[in-house]
């Protein structure tokens, strides 16, 4: 065989080979530029100091004798009287529905709490005559929630963070609490409305967040009023056998956080 033949062979046998080689390159690119882009995604979400700039209708909120005005915030610049607000809710709120666990959950959510990453919605209540002029003050960038404290009380806050679940970005509710005296008044509905807007804006896929099995006005409040669903990520639809004391719930927004996030008929596990 000559040496123009022997090289057409070679070539010849290569290309399937090289074919598959190309496709897997490929492949592999665009896997790594999704991850790329997604991180991006999530450090862009975190560099935009104040979510609710973009939503002003939501600054306040007057409905059922009930007015309040929204204030953003971060984990590593709260005051200490407002560490000592989140954590006296929290016990106040969710030390019954963790029961036996709350002694070592409550620790791991004092470290959450002032975590740089944690983003935070701060809900003022406010006298019904003067709301217009409180929510200009808390518009303003220089001024802290802890000076607002005597003039306009919190009632309560949402604790989130734009996180990677199974590579999808998505904005993942750590808390939302507020007072038992303010409760049955919408505003749990209006804070995650706020949320799912927040996340959409950000181009967030889905909102997830955790539900102790045992708390269950959150999970009805969730499932029902919201439509929000179980999660494949939750360790019921994950591991059904096993016995654990929370769910993870998910409200997706496009199909790549559906066919990830949601359970399916064709999914198995």
């Amino acid at each position: 065989m000559d040496t123009e033949n022997l090289q057409r062979r070679r070539r010849t046998n290569a290309t399937p080979h090289n074919a598959a080689v190309t496709e897997k390159r490929l492949k592999r690119g665009e896997i790594l530029a999704k991850k790329k882009a997604d991180k991006q995604l999530i450090k862009e979400a975190y560099a935009k100091k104040d979510h609710l700039a973009s939503f002003p209708a939501f600054r306040h909120f007057q409905i059922n004798g009930l007015s309040v005005c929204l204030k953003s915030g971060h984990g590593n610049a709260l005051s200490s009287p407002v560490k000592r607000y989140i954590q006296n809710l929290l016990k106040l709120n969710m030390e019954g529905p963790y029961g036996s666990e709350w002694q070592v959950e409550e620790k791991v959510k004092r470290v959450e709490m002032v975590d740089p990453e944690a983003c935070y919605i701060f809900v003022h209540e406010v006298d019904n005559s003067n709301a217009d002029e409180m929510t200009t003050v808390l518009t303003t960038e220089d001024t802290s929630t802890s000076r607002l404290e005597d003039s306009s009380p919190l009632v309560g806050f949402v604790h989130y963070r734009f996180v990677l679940e199974e590579e999808v970005p998505v904005l993942y509710v750590y808390e939302l609490q507020v007072e038992p005296r303010v409760q049955g008044k919408g505003l749990g509905k209006f804070l995650m409305e706020l949320i799912e807007l927040i996340a959409q804006k950000n181009c967030m896929g889905a909102v997830m967040l955790t539900v102790q099995k045992a708390n269950l006005s959150a999970m009805k409040f969730y499932t029902s009023k919201l439509r929000y669903i179980i999660s494949a990520t939750s360790p019921s639809k994950v591991i059904p056998k096993m016995e654990t004391s929370y769910e993870i719930l998910c409200k997706t927004f496009n199909d790549e956080a559906k066919t990830i996030l949601e359970v399916t008929e064709n999914k198995s596990f």
